[in-house]
C-alpha cells in the first residue's frame, strides 16, 4: 500500500496564503471605512506658505523652525493650525501668557491653505472629518464621566472654563464647535495635555463632545446662573448679598427710629 507523504513546504504554503489572504480582505475593509481626507494641492501648499510667510514668520521663523517668542510649527499638524487660526487665537498681536480669542483674520480657505503648509513640513494630527466629530451614537453619561474625569478640573464641571496657574486660564466651552473640540484634543493647545487616539480613542472624544453640546443646551429659566458652579456658589452668594441686605435694612430701621 502506498503512503502518501506531504512535503516539508507544504505546511508552510498554506500557512503564508493563509496570511496573506487575511491581511488582503483586512486592507480592503479598513480601505473602506477609513475617513477620507483630501489630500492638499500643491497650489493650496504654495498658496500658504506664502500666507506664512507674510503673517506667521516673524514668530515662528521663516521655515517655521519656532523662535524664543513662539513654538516650531514643524509636526503640529494641521488641526493645530486650523483650531488657533479659526478661533482667532493666532495671530497674537504680540507675545503673551496666553493667547485669547478674539476675531478670525483670514478667510476660511485662507486657513485651510495655512494648515495645509504646515501639514507638509511633518507628520501630524489632521483636521477631523464631520465623520470624526459625529455624536450620533455618541453615549452621554460615558461622556459625562470622561469630562469630569479629563477636562473638569480645568473648564469647571460646568465647561464654563476657569483660572490656572501664573496667569493663565482654561477658556468656556460654551460656544465651541464639535470640530475645533476635538481639534483641542488631538493637539494640546497652550496648557491642555494632548489626548491623543493612543491616548483617547475617538469614540471617547466624541462621547466627551455629545456631553459638552448637552451642557451648551442647558438655560437658567430662573434667573442668573451664577456660573452654574453648585451650591457653595449660591449658598455664599445668599450669605453675602442677602445677609447683608438685612444688615443694611436693619441699620436703616435703627437709624431711623432715632
Amino acid at each position: 500500500m502506498a503512503i502518501s507523504r506531504r512535503h516539508p513546504a507544504a505546511l508552510l504554503a498554506v500557512l503564508v496564503v493563509a496570511l496573506g489572504t487575511t491581511g488582503a480582505a483586512y486592507a480592503a475593509v479598513a480601505a473602506g471605512t477609513a475617513p477620507k481626507v483630501s489630500a492638499p494641492s500643491a497650489t493650496q501648499v504654495t498658496a500658504g506658505k506664502q500666507l506664512f510667510l507674510e503673517g506667521c514668520s516673524s514668530c515662528h521663523g521663516l521655515a517655521a523652525q519656532g523662535s524664543t517668542d513662539a513654538p516650531s510649527l514643524i509636526g503640529v499638524g494641521a488641526a493645530a493650525v486650523d483650531f488657533n487660526v479659526a478661533t482667532g487665537r493666532m495671530p497674537m498681536a504680540g507675545p503673551g501668557i496666553q493667547a485669547p480669542v478674539k476675531k478670525v483674520v483670514y478667510t476660511p480657505a485662507e486657513i485651510a491653505a495655512l494648515a495645509a503648509y504646515i501639514a507638509s513640513l511633518g507628520p501630524g494630527p489632521q483636521i477631523p472629518t464631520v465623520e470624526d466629530v459625529s455624536t450620533a451614537d455618541a453615549d452621554l453619561a460615558l461622556g459625562g464621566e470622561l469630562f469630569r474625569t479629563n477636562c473638569a478640573q480645568c473648564h469647571s464641571f460646568s465647561g464654563r472654563g476657569g483660572a490656572l496657574s501664573e496667569g493663565r486660564w482654561a477658556p468656556s466651552l460654551m460656544k465651541s464647535s464639535a470640530k475645533h473640540i476635538y481639534e483641542a484634543m488631538l493637539s494640546g493647545p497652550q496648557s491642555m495635555p494632548v489626548f491623543s487616539d493612543n491616548t483617547m480613542r475617538p469614540t471617547d472624544k466624541r462621547d466627551i463632545i455629545r456631553y459638552i453640546e448637552e451642557l451648551q443646551k442647558q438655560e437658567d429659566p430662573g434667573g442668573y446662573g451664577l456660573g452654574r458652579l453648585g451650591t457653595v456658589t449660591e449658598g455664599l452668594f445668599i450669605w453675602v448679598i442677602g445677609l447683608g441686605a438685612l444688615l443694611g435694612v436693619a441699620v436703616w430701621i435703627g437709624a431711623k427710629s432715632r
